[in-house]
């Protein structure tokens, strides 16, 4: 076998805007060296070379960045509070003796910064297990935080500092909020360098042939989770060429697994399966990873389970791992009855001209009815009535019989086309915003439907539903949901059963103020227009 070696490009990468200036002193501390690639039969391959320090270094600067931010973010916002509510220089009305030192509204500012710093480092909300997917992050930044001012406001009763009431009211949401804003738009920035292939995880697969192929392909299919694959350790005895059609090398067999940490560059060792590895052989694998760099990764065959579901518990040495069954208790049903209840309210509050202008134009465009109201099936299998802006012509129903065979968009269950002729004119611009959408708070108030949910199917659809599916009837169908926020159209029809059931046996809080957030950015920059 004949070996090339070249000189690679360096791994860093220049930040626009400020997080250019928050990284750049990061980012100079260190610099990734050259990689050396090699040029085998099989591919070209980094090899560790002088040290891809670059490979090592990255989930650092991303912290170190993070950290910065947050400082910025903290300190601006307690010390403008300060500054526009209170002054530089009034004092706290306390017992002497109470918090000795702090006698100042500017004393307790710089602790609650300090606090507030430490009480994010505590939480590990910068860790590279939460960063870049999930609502991990976002839960923690914001549990630890108002963890932080309970314990504030707990110590100010006990020890009778009359600190101000609305110094601390706004400080809190006004903080937690740019925190996760600031959070948010580095996860933007995150996602384009992974797409990249910056910033992500050097990934050696071990496992069987066909395992190894599935993660390739699910690892593919979400650049954004930040795992590059390099490699892969098959046990078939196969040594060269590689999987299937994904251009990833066959390293070796599991035997090799060192080796090929070492001329892929790797940082992450995920085995896919165990069958012909056997525990021995794994413990040894972990035994070869250089702490703090190197990473061992099981990835069991079970998918589509968050993370709230899954705990693992030591028992006689095996590290077993217990999958909840989902679960929809009364507590957690009030709770996101009163968000639908509130947020509902607040909309169609907030929206009502708007309202009126859409219901206005849908007259003069094409008469009446104003509202097209269908019959949908929701929770338990039972039928409701959705309401929406009538956005096609009246007779739409009985013109979807001729063009079932035009379909071009949608799914195997799913009727979708790109240029129905049943739309109207307005109907077209109202459904490339989703405007069409807005009578359904009127449903959410009622309590047949939420604001977020699978999306209510009719009968037709029912009708062509696997056994599986069905579990889709758990929950109220809602306005928007995972689905819609991932692909829409564009995605097939096990795909959109894949993430409804996602979302039906992981619910909890903060998924559904992710996906309504990512649902009012859709809204103002749409990317299809079928839905």
């Amino acid at each position: 076998m004949t070996t090339e070696i070249t000189r690679g490009t360096g791994a860093g990468e220049s930040v626009s805007g400020i997080m250019e200036t928050v990284t750049a002193g990061a980012a100079r501390a260190s610099t990734a060296e050259f990689p050396v690639v090699v040029r085998t039969a099989t591919g070209s391959v980094p090899t560790q070379g002088a040290k891809h320090r670059g490979i090592r270094d990255w989930r650092q600067r991303y912290a170190r960045a993070l950290r910065i931010t947050d400082f910025l973010i903290i300190a601006g916002v307690v010390f403008g509070t300060q500054l526009s509510w209170l002054g530089f220089h009034k004092q706290i009305a306390m017992p002497v003796s109470a918090w000795p030192g702090i006698t100042s509204y500017t004393a307790l500012s710089c602790l609650i910064v300090v606090l507030w710093l430490i009480a994010l480092a505590v939480a590990d909300t910068r860790s590279d297990r939460v960063i870049g997917v999930g609502a991990g992050e976002y839960q923690r930044v914001f549990n630890s935080s108002v963890m932080l001012f309970g314990i504030i406001a707990i110590a100010a009763f006990l020890l009778r500092v009359e600190a101000s009431r609305g110094y601390l009211l706004i400080t809190l949401p006004a903080g937690v909020g740019l925190l996760l804003l600031s959070r948010y738009l580095w996860r933007v920035w995150l996602r384009r360098q992974r797409r990249k292939g910056e910033y992500s995880a050097r990934v050696l697969l071990v496992g069987s042939e066909e395992s190894v192929a599935h993660m390739v392909r699910e690892l593919r299919r979400s650049k954004g989770v930040g795992y590059v694959v390099a490699g892969a350790c098959i046990p078939a005895g196969r040594s060269t060429g590689h999987i299937d059609d994904a251009e990833i090398p066959v390293m070796g067999g599991v035997n090799s697994v060192e080796s090929a940490l070492k001329i892929t560059g790797a940082d992450t060792v995920v085995i896919t399966s165990t069958d012909q590895l056997g525990p021995q052989r794994v413990k040894q694998i972990s035994w070869a990873l250089e702490a703090g760099r190197q990473h061992l990764v099981l990835a069991p065959s079970i998918t589509d389970i968050a993370g709230p579901r899954i705990h693992t518990r030591p028992v006689s040495g095996l590290p077993l791992m217990h999958v909840e069954t989902p679960r929809f208790s009364p507590a957690q049903r009030f709770v996101k009855r009163m968000m639908d209840l509130f947020g509902a309210l607040f909309l169609l509050i907030v929206l009502s001209p708007a309202l009126i202008v859409f219901a206005l134009l849908v007259v003069f465009s094409s008469g009446r009815p104003i509202i097209y109201k269908q019959a949908r099936i929701g929770r338990h299998g039972r039928e409701f009535r959705m309401w929406k802006f009538r956005s096609m012509v009246p007779d739409a129903e009985g013109m979807l019989t001729s063009l079932l065979d035009d379909q071009d968009h949608g799914n195997a269950v799913q009727f979708k086309m790109k240029n129905d002729p049943r739309v109207t004119p307005v109907g077209r611009v109202m459904r490339k915003y989703s405007l069409d959408e807005l009578p359904q708070l009127f449903n959410v108030l009622g309590g047949s439907m939420s604001l977020v949910g699978p999306r209510p199917p009719i009968q037709r659809e029912v009708e062509q539903y696997d056994d599986h599916v069905h579990r889709r009837f758990l929950v109220k169908p809602g306005i928007t949901g995972l689905w819609q926020v991932s692909g829409r159209s564009s995605l097939s029809w096990d795909d959109t059963v894949r993430l409804d059931l996602s979302y039906v046996e992981n619910w909890n809080v903060m998924s559904d103020v992710v996906i309504l957030f990512k649902t009012f950015k859709a809204a103002l920059a749409p990317g299809d227009t079928t839905g």
